[in-house]
């Protein structure tokens, strides 16, 4: 984490609050080497935002697409 904190202009505690949140969102994995904590990615979690994102832009855009309809009669 400290390489990443370092990057960012946030402070560490900061970057760890940001990180305990997306592990727990099931965004990131963790894993421990030493004293060190290393976050990657889950390509699961993120195929799951990625699947709610696209049901949620999919509905809106059908909501927006029959309101114009709507409209146009």
């Amino acid at each position: 984490m400290t390489e990443l904190a370092e990057k960012l202009p946030v402070s560490r505690p900061a970057v760890s609050q940001h990180l305990r949140v997306l592990k727990q969102a099931g965004l990131v994995t963790e894993r421990r080497d030493g004293t060190r904590r290393l976050y990657r990615i889950d390509p699961d979690g993120l195929g799951e935002l990625r699947d709610y994102f696209d049901d949620f832009w999919g509905d809106a855009l059908a909501a927006f697409q029959a309101a114009v309809k709507k409209g146009e009669t």
